[in-house]
């Protein structure tokens, strides 16, 4: 008999649309800068005369000129290659979210490295498709800051991308991204609710965020329902790439259920904090079962 569960499909009942295809405008650097700064005509002939003088481009000719800033340049940059990126000096976003404001950021090149490696191994196209459960041995390892940071890397590249947050002990999620978080997904495993539990993030348009919603006094016994995994397989379906952010493992057995639940894990240390005796002992966990080990991130975060 083939029975379904109704958190199958009413979990996310109104999914968010598709990512529209990028629509390729032939527009100069020049037009973008001199729209956020409403530069007058004089004030672009000042810059273009810089730049034919000094032989620069034409954003380092205006910040040059004091009239654009180097966030001004990046933004614009971003808005020529359809690359999602903070506007202006990514105020409203939190610090810790370097690749949404800070593109050129040596750390932001550090998740485009590891994007790459995960989706020329065990997040490639001719693996089975599999969620992402980040895993770390303790709190305070960067895991919820990596977790946040490698789900906007895989949304810039176009991709639909879900991020959730499953720790249900210590959940951050919310707060990085300043997200409503009075339903997410304790509410879709206890039944409460079904629906507009995934928000969409503003500025990143192909990130979508899944909050812990209200702390629950029972987490691991909600996780180990097969609704988280009929949830997973679900979103699956509907998401390109679906990260979970964990609970550290000093909380308990949480996040080994949960990474077997998504079939492929990554386990996160922060270096001269993690003991190395933890996370040992947490890999040889994870290798021991069935789950797909797709390898171990040292954080300097």
């Amino acid at each position: 008999m083939n029975m379904r569960s109704p958190v199958e499909l009413k979990a996310v009942s109104n999914p968010p649309p598709a990512a529209q295809e990028p629509r390729v405008v032939d527009r100069s650097i020049g037009d973008f800068i001199g729209e956020l700064r409403q530069l007058s005509n004089a004030q672009i002939e000042q810059v273009l005369a810089y730049q034919r003088k000094h032989g620069v481009r034409f954003g380092e000719a205006a910040v040059a000129l004091a009239l654009a800033t180097r966030e001004d340049v990046m933004w614009a940059l971003s808005k020529q290659f359809h690359y999602p990126y903070a506007s202006g000096d990514g105020a409203r976003f939190n610090p810790e979210l370097v690749a949404a404001i800070d593109p050129f950021n040596p750390q932001t090149e550090a998740f485009r490295g590891i994007r790459s490696q995960l989706m020329m191994g065990a997040m490639a196209a001719d693996q089975p498709k599999r969620a992402l459960a980040l895993l770390s041995p303790d709190t305070g390892d960067g895991k919820t800051f990596f977790a946040a940071n490698l789900a906007i890397v895989f949304s810039q590249l176009g991709a639909k991308t879900l991020l959730i947050d499953a720790d249900m002990r210590t959940p951050r999620q919310h707060q990085l991204f300043d997200i409503p978080h009075e339903t997410g997904l304790s509410s879709v495993l206890s039944g409460r609710a079904e629906a507009n539990v995934v928000r969409p993030v503003p500025d990143l348009p192909s990130l979508y965020v899944m909050p812990v919603g209200a702390v629950p006094p029972n987490p691991l016994e909600l996780l180990q329902r097969p609704a988280f995994g009929l949830l997973v397989h679900e979103l699956l379906a509907k998401f390109d790439h679906v990260i979970v952010d964990t609970p550290a493992s000093i909380y308990g057995a949480d996040s080994r259920v949960l990474a077997a639940k998504c079939g492929l894990a990554m386990v996160v240390a922060r270096r001269s904090v993690s003991r190395m005796k933890s996370v040992h002992g947490l890999v040889s966990e994870i290798t021991r079962g069935a789950v797909q080990f797709a390898g171990m991130v040292v954080n300097e975060h």
